[in-house]
Formats: C-alpha cells, structure tokens, sequence
C-alpha cells in the first residue's frame, strides 16, 4: 500500500471510513466488522475515519476493540465532534469551546488511546466563529490530546479563517464521480494553496457506483439512504445511468466498478486520500484493489465527459443537512 501525505501527516493511500459498520447503513454484525477492520490492516491500511454520531458513540467503541488488539503506531485514527448529543440523540451542531473540550474528552475514553491523530470539527457551526472553535481545538494539540486539525465541509472563506488560526491539516467533504461540487466551489483549489490534505468520503457514492444498488428495495428498511434525494424516485432511475457507465468502463478495463470509481479519485492528486466504507471482507478487498488500477489520459478524459460536475440528479443531502455543507 502506498503512502500520501496530509500536510505532514502520512497515511494509507486509502483509508477506511467506519460509519456503516455501526450507524446509517442497516443491520450491522460487529465481528464481521472487527474482521473487516484485521483484514485492512493486513492489506496494509493504516487510517481509521469514525465520528462520535456514528452510532452515537458506538462505532468508536468498536474500534477500542480493534485498537486493543494492535499496536497503537500501526494505525492513524481519525475522529469528529461537532454535534450536540443529548440521551443518545443528535440535537443539531454544536462547535462551542465547551462542546469541543467535551467531545474530545468523551471521544479518548470510548477509544481507549491518549491521543487523536486527526481531529475534525464534522461541521461548521453557523452560530460560533470558526476562530473560536479552532482555537479551542488548537489548546487541545497544546494539551497533547490531538496531534492534527480537520475540517468536513467546510468552503473556502472558512478554511482560510481557520488556517489563519491554526495548521489545518486535512479537510474530508464528499468527492466522487457523481459529487464534484469541490472543483467547482473552489474548494480544493483552497486546499490546495494552503497545504491542506484532502479527505474524500463517500467515493463510491454511497455504494450506488458500484452497481450493487439497482432499486430502492435493495437497501434494508432502516437504511439511511431511503432519505437521500439521489436514491428516490425520479432521481433514481436517472442515476442508475451513471452507474451503468461505471460499469462498462470497468469492464472494458478488467476491474470492478467500485475499483475504477476508487482510482479516478485517486487519480486527481497526491494529496487526496478516499475513505470508502465498507462492512463486508469482501468489499474491502476489492476496494483495496483500486490501487492497481492506473487510469490513462485518455481514460480520464472519457470519464470527465462521461461525469462533468453535476452530472447526478438531486442534491448531496436533505435540504436540512445541505444548509451544513460548503459552509
């Protein structure tokens, strides 16, 4: 497995994101999980993506078992706070300095480890400057409790303000074939002028480029993406189009799809590192295999006309969440 560096800090060039694997995706089976977890880390991963949501607070404490049965250097662990938890139910955000010192406290101790690798505020809060809250967060990186600082879904004015604050070493937003928005927001070309590593979730657009989904009544009943604007109605059946191409081109390229949807993000730069989740073995090892795939000039040039930005029919999230994105 190849290393990329975010800023200074190096990781697997793919990561693993663990939401699913106790939140979000449907019925969840935790040695199925801890066994996805081994067989990553044998595949040579070492970068963890979790967030105290996740569960709330469940998917972290399925990775303290996995972390208890390694070594704490073989692995980069990344967490998020933003949020306000009340009773096991997510409230709305919440980056105050008080709410960021008590997500990191509570983040530690569910993990079992003395120090977050990578902390990341999951989104901006509208109500607290983003001044106050990267500060709060840099006392933590003083206090030894954080080693590096993140963002999600932060815009460009943001990262900047923030960055003026304190190093922001990664900023982790959605970026797919059907999720391009950053290219054109200039997102990551602020990124990229500041030094700031790019985190790429959901790079298999939510499992629908990989072919796998191809009606509604394939995803379980509690699955979160029956609330997701690309997975209803209309938008649907339109979208399955994208999917089909994702599967010719892959065919034509002896790969799966999900490998040729994973090597076009890694393909539009070092400094990008996917997180695709996964809760199944088998999943993870063809995910894994993207990083055998090159894709040529020629080949990236079809998939752009076949993908141009805005290509997928419906908005990233409910109109609720997407208030939060690209803030």
């Amino acid at each position: 497995m190849k290393i990329r560096k975010l800023g200074l800090l190096e990781v697997s060039s793919l990561g693993l994101g663990c939401m699913g694997m106790s939140y979000a995706y449907g019925p969840t089976d935790e040695s199925e999980s801890l066994a996805v977890l081994r067989r990553y880390l044998e595949l040579g991963g070492n970068f963890l993506d979790t967030a105290e949501i996740y569960g709330p607070y469940k998917n972290e404490e399925l990775l303290a078992r996995f972390l208890r049965e390694i070594q704490r250097e073989q692995v980069v662990v990344a967490t998020k706070f933003g949020f306000r938890i009340e009773n096991g139910a997510i409230q709305g955000v919440d980056s105050s300095p008080a709410n960021v010192r008590r997500a990191c406290e509570g983040s530690l101790k569910r993990l079992g480890i003395d120090t977050i690798d990578l902390y990341y505020q999951h989104r901006v809060d509208p109500a607290v400057p983003i001044e106050e809250t990267v500060g709060a967060m840099a006392e933590l990186v003083r206090a030894g409790k954080v080693r590096r600082l993140g963002l999600s879904e932060a815009g460009p004015d943001t990262l900047k303000r923030a960055q003026a604050v304190h190093p922001i070493t990664a900023l982790q937003s959605e970026y797919s074939l059907w999720s391009r928005d950053i290219e054109r927001n200039g997102t990551l070309t602020t990124c990229r002028e500041l030094g700031i590593g790019f985190v790429a979730y959901s790079p298999l657009g939510r499992g629908f480029l990989t072919g796998a989904i191809e009606k509604p009544s394939d995803l379980s009943s509690d699955d979160w993406r029956h609330t997701n604007p690309r997975f209803q109605g209309e938008a649907f059946e339109k979208n399955l189009r994208l999917a089909e191409h994702v599967k010719n081109l892959a065919e034509r390229k002896r790969c799966s799809p999900a490998q040729l949807a994973l090597s076009w993000v890694l393909a539009q730069g070092e400094d990008i590192v996917p997180i695709p989740g996964t809760k199944r073995v088998r999943y993870l090892e063809d995910n894994m295999g993207a990083v055998d795939v090159s894709l040529s000039a020629d080949e990236l040039a079809q998939i752009d006309n076949l993908f141009p930005p805005g290509a997928a029919q419906g908005e990233r999230y409910a109109e609720s969440m997407m208030a939060l994105v690209n803030r």
